[in-house]
């Protein structure tokens, strides 16, 4: 499963019950046509940072980066870290 489908996935599983992946567009806006709304973004931007390896907490974004699949998955391949990196400090 790609990128774009397993958070296409995730965002009808958990937002959109019931309604099938392929009819959610990659632009369709999420924020601005209510299924996500600012508490269910924290719980996305958590999730997201859990399932992808982005370290959120380090990240400079805004509510835009979230406004769309297309926008998550651009945001999610450009700070996702690499394997076998630790975000731990060495010792």
């Amino acid at each position: 499963m790609s990128l774009n489908q397993e958070i296409t996935r995730h965002i009808v599983d958990e937002y959109l019950p019931g309604t099938p992946p392929e009819e959610l567009a990659d632009s369709y806006d999420l924020l601005r046509n209510g299924v996500v709304s600012s508490l269910q973004l924290l719980r996305l931007i958590a999730w997201l940072g859990n399932h992808y390896d982005v370290p959120f907490d380090e990240l400079d974004v805004t509510p835009n980066d979230f406004r769309s699949v297309a926008a998550i998955v651009e945001l999610i391949d450009r700070h996702r870290r690499p394997l076998g990196t630790s975000s731990l400090p060495a010792n």
